[in-house]
């Protein structure tokens, strides 16, 4: 099992960071990540979340990040179609691949914020069509021939859609996965998947079995799952720190994403599937409970490999590391870099 990293690119107000410190710093540890062998930087995108995201344009930061590193590779995590034209994401795509000599991963889904589809002037609705249309035009642009499509959404005639990746035939293409559906869709559709921390570990791990049951290609299947991590040679200094950082992030979280839970929006009826962990998150998110549903890891290098086990027994090939969920001063997250590097990943490669 790999170990990534994950990023949101927060502001959170405990730390006192300013914005730009913000995006230096993660930028900064995304650069010693390189030298320590982390496999791929995963960056969201996120819009009109103050504090919990500021990461709204990470192919721009992923572009700064191709000229400081050498090997990690630099992924999309993820591009909600519906909000862009898919001849946009194509060409900006291919771009990245082509500035990161190779390095792109390329991870696409349908958003989940009522907010941003808005904002958009999209229709949650139809984004499962939407997003079909999208990866369909992607693979022709990537295909390196004049693109003609006609679909429901988009109609394109014979468009040169300029530049080609590095990469052949494309680079690796994974898909955002909540729904079970999802995780069905994204098997038959020969994509990566990457599981995001809305859930608790049991049931992402049954989508991820039924992932795995229906993926046919003579590839190995690609399983991200992301977890927050906090991982110090001072386990009581690892878990005194997590407390506050990474409840305050999943509280982030789940403030946005229960709305969605709530009101059930056309074609997000899966969410219903969460009304008892809803209802559990209402009466109050401590770390204890994250720990519980598999939503973090925090302790010594000792005690993270036996907690990190159960993600690569159940398949888990990256796990996309969200190292002090963005709420702990940098210092504190390097040091935890280190830790997992020397002493955490040897272990999850034998």
């Amino acid at each position: 099992m790999q170990l990534d990293l994950f990023y949101e690119i927060s502001q959170p107000p405990q730390i006192q960071r300013t914005e730009a410190q913000a995006f230096e710093q993660s930028m900064q540890e995304i650069t010693l990540a390189d030298s320590l062998g982390f496999g791929t930087a995963w960056l969201v995108e996120h819009h009109f979340m103050r504090s919990y995201s500021h990461s709204s344009k990470p192919d721009l930061v992923l572009a700064a990040l191709s000229q400081r590193t050498q090997n990690i590779r630099l992924g999309l995590g993820v591009t909600p179609l519906p909000y862009h034209h898919p001849i946009h994401v194509a060409e900006r795509a291919a771009t990245l691949d082509i500035l990161s000599n190779g390095r792109l991963e390329l991870g696409i889904g349908r958003g989940f914020s009522p907010q941003e589809y808005r904002a958009f002037g999209a229709d949650m609705a139809h984004s499962r069509t939407m997003t079909a249309e999208s990866l369909d035009i992607i693979k022709l642009a990537f295909a390196r021939q004049p693109v003609t499509y006609h679909g429901q959404h988009y109609q394109l005639d014979a468009l040169d859609i300029l530049p080609y990746p590095v990469q052949t035939p494309h680079p690796p293409i994974w898909s955002a996965a909540v729904s079970p559906d999802t995780f069905l869709w994204a098997a038959q559709a020969q994509l990566g998947m990457l599981a995001g921390p809305f859930k608790p570990w049991l049931m992402v791990k049954q989508d991820i079995k039924h992932y795995l049951e229906a993926w046919q290609n003579p590839q190995p299947a690609r399983t991200g799952m992301t977890v927050g991590v906090l991982c110090l040679p001072d386990g009581k200094k690892a878990k005194a720190l997590a407390k506050e950082a990474f409840v305050w992030f999943y509280q982030q979280l789940f403030a946005t994403t229960l709305p969605v839970l709530e009101k059930l929006y056309p074609s997000y009826e899966h969410f219903h599937d969460l009304g008892k962990f809803r209802n559990l998150l209402k009466l109050g998110i401590n770390l204890t409970m994250l720990e519980t549903f598999g939503m973090a890891v925090v302790g010594t290098p000792e005690e993270c490999i036996d907690k990190l086990q159960k993600y690569r027994e159940a398949g888990v090939t990256n796990l996309l590391c969200a190292v002090g969920a963005g709420a702990v001063p940098t210092e504190i997250v390097q040091e935890s870099m280190h830790c997992l590097a020397q002493d955490v990943m040897p272990a999850l490669r034998d």
